[in-house]
C-alpha cells in the first residue's frame, strides 16, 4: 500500500505541474506569438512563488518519508542495508528537485531584471534534477529484469525527453514547441508513475502467471516462468503505448481549446483598440472642423469690418 500511495502521490505532483506548464506556455504563445519567451516555472497572481513553494514542501516531505518512515536507515554497525538503498535513491531525486526549486526562488529575487541569465541558470538546475532522476532510475538498485524493471525502463525514455528539452531551452528560450514537448513529458512522467503504483502493487492488476512477493522487506512482482515474464513485459509495452496515444490526443485537444480561448481574447482586444483609435480620430476630426468653423467665422467678421471702414 505504501508503494502504491507513494507512486500515485508523486505522479499526481508531476502531472499537475505538467498541466500547469502546458496551460501557461500555450497562453503566453497565444497572447504574444512574436515576443514569446519560455519560463520553467510560472508565478501566480497572489503568491508569486507558489509553484516553487509547493515543490519544496512536497519534495521535503517525500524525502523525510523515504529516509525515516517505517524502517531503520542504518544497521547497528552504521552500514546501510542493501534492501534500503532504493529509499536513498528516491530521496536523492527529491533532494535534487528541492535544490532546483529553492535556488530558482533565490535567483528570481536577486536577478529579476536579467531574464536570459535567470532562465538559463534555472534550466541548468532543472536539467541537473532530470539528469539525476534519469541516472538513478537507470542504475536503480531494484530488479532491472522483472516487470518493475520494464516499467522503469519505459519511464527512463520519458525522463530523457524532459532532460533533452530542458537543455535545449537554454540556447533556444523562444522555441514554443520545445517547451510544449517538455511540459508534456513532465505531465506524462506523472501519468506513468501513477500507472506504476496502481498496476504493480494492486494484486488484481498483476499479469497472469505473476504474483507479488516480499523479498528482504520489499514487495516485488515475480513470474512463475520465463513465458509469463515475457508476456507481462509485452503487456507493459502495450499499456505504455495506449497511455501515450491517449495522452497525446488529450494534450493536442487541450492546446486547441486553450489557443481558441486566448486567440478570441486577442482578437477582441485588437477590435477594441481599433474602435478606440477610430473614436479618437473622429474626435480629432470634429475638433478640427470646429476649429475651421470658428476660423471661418472670424474671417467673415474681419471682412465685414473692412467693408465698413472702406465705406467710411
Amino acid at each position: 500500500m505504501a508503494k502504491l500511495v507513494g507512486h500515485v502521490a508523486t505522479g499526481l505532483g508531476f502531472f499537475l505541474i505538467g498541466i500547469w506548464h502546458l496551460f501557461n506556455h500555450i497562453k503566453l504563445h497565444a497572447l504574444h506569438p512574436n515576443g514569446y519567451t519560455s519560463f520553467l516555472w510560472f508565478p501566480t497572481p497572489k503568491i508569486r512563488h507558489l509553484e516553487l513553494f509547493l515543490i519544496m514542501i512536497f519534495t521535503l516531505i517525500f524525502l523525510l518519508r523515504e529516509i525515516f518512515s517505517g524502517h531503520h536507515l542504518l544497521n547497528s554497525d552504521g552500514s546501510i542495508p542493501s534492501n534500503h538503498l532504493h529509499y536513498l535513491e528516491h530521496s536523492s531525486i527529491s533532494l535534487s528537485l528541492f535544490i532546483y526549486s529553492f535556488f530558482s526562488l533565490i535567483i528570481d529575487k536577486i536577478i529579476t531584471p536579467s531574464l536570459s541569465s535567470q532562465n538559463g541558470i534555472t534550466n541548468f538546475l532543472a536539467s541537473i534534477a532530470f539528469g539525476q532522476e534519469l541516472l538513478l532510475f537507470h542504475l536503480h538498485s531494484t530488479d532491472h529484469n522483472g516487470v518493475e524493471g520494464q516499467y522503469h525502463w519505459l519511464l527512463q525514455i520519458v525522463i530523457f525527453v524532459s532532460l533533452a528539452t530542458t537543455l535545449l531551452a537554454i540556447p533556444f528560450p523562444n522555441n514554443f514547441l520545445n517547451n510544449f514537448v517538455r511540459s508534456y513529458s513532465i505531465m506524462f512522467q506523472g501519468i506513468w508513475l501513477m500507472v506504476i503504483g496502481v498496476m504493480l502493487w494492486t494484486p488484481k492488476f498483476i499479469p497472469k502467471g505473476c504474483y507479488i512477493k516480499l523479498e528482504e522487506g520489499y514487495q516485488v512482482v515475480r513470474c512463475h516462468d520465463h513465458k509469463s515474464l515475457e508476456r507481462a513485459k509485452a503487456l507493459v509495452n502495450i499499456e505504455f503505448s495506449w497511455y501515450l496515444i491517449g495522452s497525446t490526443a488529450f494534450v493536442v485537444s487541450f492546446y486547441l481549446f486553450i489557443i481558441k480561448i486566448f486567440t478570441k481574447k486577442v482578437e477582441y482586444q485588437l477590435l477594441k483598440n481599433n474602435y478606440e483609435d477610430q473614436e479618437e480620430n473622429l474626435e480629432d476630426v470634429e475638433t478640427q472642423m470646429r476649429s475651421n468653423v470658428r476660423n471661418d467665422g472670424e474671417l467673415k467678421k474681419f471682412v465685414e469690418m473692412g467693408k465698413i471702414i472702406c465705406k467710411k
